[in-house]
């Protein structure tokens, strides 16, 4: 039996996201110092891009939280207090 959490590959995915974009920020910084301006800007928006990813998977996570834990159902108004 598992004790996996529902949100544990979402936690984990948005980790992976923040390390593209990180990388791909200081990609982006290197060039801009080296006056690479268009190959700053790709790396700069390739980086907002995984960033965006991050944010998605950390919201599907909190929505898996919420609703193990007596969320309301998304749209539906109810709610439950099953724990």
């Amino acid at each position: 039996m598992s004790n996996k959490h529902p949100a544990t590959d979402n936690h984990k995915n948005a980790a992976d996201q923040h390390d593209s974009a990180a990388k791909h920020h200081r990609e982006a910084a290197k060039n801009y110092e080296d006056g690479k301006h268009e190959t700053a800007a790709h790396h700069a928006h390739t980086a907002h891009g995984h960033a965006s990813n991050a944010q998605n998977e950390a919201t599907e996570a909190s929505r898996k939280h919420a609703q193990q834990h007596g969320g309301s159902q998304q749209g539906s108004g109810e709610t439950s207090n099953k724990r």
